[in-house]
């Protein structure tokens, strides 16, 4: 196993407003869906869909422990150069944070320069994965996530929830992002913009890869593939089931970015991602997405330079609650008490039920 040098982004860096103060907001505000509080610890049903309030104590989940006898996954890692790749090629990167366009007070004008960059490729594959069979498997953004040593948390949680018979024998693929962040950056390039264009990079590009360097195989139905993220990586998850419908069914996410950070604009989608809860959900066909998001109630809220109302995190979740819910979307909203953007403190408690739930209904005979 060879050392990675990686620089990792992190996803609380969405918005310039994550280091600053936010308000906190509460669960019976005036605008917010209807919730059902929970109990300390409690997590929301495995068989229902709705808007749930969790916290402020959170119970570090179980799942989170190693148990004696329960097979222990392994984990690989490679990297990919932008330079031997096709799409992505080069990256882009900003020196200087854009102006409005005062042409359009919806988008910035930013100076961008080409970069070449590595991409770091973590692969967890379970115990129970039959060599040469077809796995199910998840995409988790920002990696390059759990690292070979098995006390990762993540690992754990999947080791026990796999073995449980919880989730299907999942293989996950954790993909670092090409750098920066939002408008003008790499990451940003990648996760924001509101097409199927990363999708297809992960298809053409990672899955590729993965399987010939960790030796496994990966399934083309689209029920047995998931999306995960947190802040701009939730919008992608929900951007690549959305768009490539046919390869995605299952998305996960932690203070998705479902607001107004796309660029360069695109007048097909003038509010980027809060255009799924603004016309995309509620005025589209019912898509066969199952989706889980999650807030805190100490969420981002970043006016910025744009001044468009659309960079309220929580309003955001709120509003993609009500649509989801009108258009009878199979959805799970977890409102986080005393939390902020990333809700790591949430997160420690409803991981492993957010993962259960999204999976649920996989049939787990598609294993074999």
């Amino acid at each position: 196993m060879f050392k990675l040098k990686v620089v990792l982004v992190v996803s609380v860096l969405a918005c310039a407003s994550s280091a600053k103060a936010q308000p906190q907001r509460k669960y019976d505000d005036q605008g917010a869906p209807p919730f059902r509080v929970l109990k300390e610890g409690e997590n929301p049903p495995l068989d229902a869909s709705g808007n749930y309030v969790i916290g402020p104590k959170y119970v570090p989940a179980p799942e989170r422990t190693r148990v004696e006898g329960v097979p222990e996954g392994k984990v690989e890692q490679f990297v990919i150069d932008s330079k031997e790749t096709r799409l992505f090629n080069p990256g882009i990167a900003r020196k200087v944070f854009g102006k409005v366009d005062p042409k359009n007070p919806k988008t910035l004008i930013v100076e961008t320069h080409n970069i070449d960059y590595k991409r770091a490729i973590t692969v967890y594959i379970p115990a129970q994965y039959k060599p040469e069979t077809e796995a199910p498997f998840m995409i988790v953004h920002d990696g390059p996530g759990p690292s070979p040593n098995p006390t990762s948390n993540l690992r754990i949680i999947l080791d026990n929830l796999i073995a449980q018979k919880r989730i299907p024998a999942l293989v996950v693929i954790h993909i670092a992002n090409g750098g920066g962040d939002a408008q003008g950056h790499e990451r940003g390039k990648e996760y924001d913009n509101m097409n199927g264009d990363y999708a297809e990079y992960i298809e053409t590009e990672v899955l590729p890869r993965v399987e010939k360097n960790c030796n496994v195989k990966l399934t083309k139905d689209p029920d047995g593939r998931a999306a995960m993220g947190s802040s701009s990586g939730g919008s992608a998850a929900l951007i690549m089931a959305w768009f490539r419908t046919d390869l995605y069914h299952r998305v996960l996410t932690t203070s998705g970015t479902f607001v107004n950070q796309a660029w360069p604009f695109d007048p097909r989608f003038p509010d980027g991602a809060w255009g799924f809860h603004e016309t995309l959900i509620p005025k589209g066909p019912k898509k066969p997405i199952r989706i889980l998001i999650s807030v805190g109630d100490k969420d981002s809220l970043n006016p910025n330079v744009m001044r468009d109302g659309m960079h309220d995190w929580v309003e955001a979740h709120h509003r993609m609650a009500k649509v989801l819910k009108d258009k009878n979307y199979e959805y799970q909203y977890l409102f986080c008490l005393d939390s902020g953007h990333g809700i790591g403190n949430a997160q420690a408690q409803f991981l492993p039920h957010a993962i259960e739930w999204v999976w649920k209904g996989y049939d787990l005979k598609k294993d074999k």
